[in-house]
């Protein structure tokens, strides 16, 4: 949303995908979009379906994004947020054979012909999505498997795809010790191995009156761990994957670092760089290729 650059960091991260993507939202913003279509068609479609069609295109954005890893606060103002983790918020392969087919409808004037490729573009990206949630039913049985192999025991588990593909899964196992993170891809041919990171209680505990972390905790839905690394402290996403496979100095793709202002302690996003992002691509398109 626009309005979250006026507002602090960690608040604007708060919004993101909330209201502006909830049911109640587009239901109120349907007809208002509706009216204005039928006056700028000059009553050639009907307010009724002119309200519908914006409806159904305002409402199917959220409806995408919570197939990704964000998640989506679709039955706002409840807080939680829904998310299939069955495909990357940018994927090539769902993208570019619908967008290719909306070009095509915009270039011919024959009515037939445009309802021909809509629907061909709603079979391949519908097709696409379900061969996403086939393969990440199958990925999570895969890290079920060893786990139960490797007598590990856990509270819980979230299976998610790695960017850009459908072939590179990544599984974050919560347990008592921490968290174990693991990955398995299509082509595997040896066991998946898991590397735990370990939750540091005496940290949390000593942050836990901190605004700055109660908003972290929320954002990260309870996924994270708090590390000290040369004593700074920071609080670690562990939704979006990890920069290196370290487990003594992990960086996260999606880290804070807590800093004395004014206010007292205050989380700070570390900065990423261009080389940051092309190596770990490299490591990924390695990895995709199976172990």
């Amino acid at each position: 949303m626009v309005v979250a650059k006026f507002m602090d960091p960690l608040d604007g991260i708060m919004i993101h995908r909330g209201m502006s993507h909830s049911l109640l939202f587009h239901l109120f913003l349907a007809p208002i979009f509706g009216w204005c279509i039928q006056r700028i068609e000059k009553k050639r479609i009907s307010f009724k379906s002119a309200t519908w069609m914006a409806f159904w295109c305002l409402f199917t954005h959220p409806l995408l994004d919570m197939c990704t890893t964000w998640g989506t606060q679709i039955l706002w103002p409840l807080p939680y947020r829904y998310s299939l983790n069955c495909i990357f918020v940018i994927d090539p392969l769902y993208t570019i054979p619908f967008l290719i087919f909306l070009i095509m409808v915009w270039r011919t004037k024959n009515n037939e012909l445009r309802a021909k490729y809509v629907r061909r573009g709603l079979y391949i990206s519908t097709g696409y999505m379900l061969l996403a949630l086939s393969i990440k039913s199958y990925a999570l049985y895969k890290f079920e498997k060893a786990l139960v192999d490797q007598n590990i025991s856990y509270n819980e588990i979230m299976v998610k795809p790695t960017p850009f593909n459908l072939i590179l899964w990544n599984a974050n196992v919560a347990s008592k010790e921490g968290y174990f993170l693991g990955d398995y891809s299509l082509f595997d041919t040896q066991p998946i191995h898991f590397t735990l990171y370990p939750k540091d209680y005496n940290l949390e505990a000593s942050l836990k009156d901190n605004t700055y972390f109660k908003k972290l905790r929320i954002i990260s839905e309870g996924w994270f761990i708090v590390n000290q690394i040369d004593n700074k402290i920071y609080f670690n996403d562990l939704r979006f994957g990890i920069l290196n496979d370290n487990p003594k100095t992990p960086q996260f793709v999606f880290s804070y670092q807590f800093i004395q202002s004014s206010e007292g302690l205050k989380a700070v996003e570390v900065p990423k760089n261009r080389g940051d992002a092309k190596a770990l691509l490299k490591r990924l398109f390695i990895r995709l290729k199976g172990n």
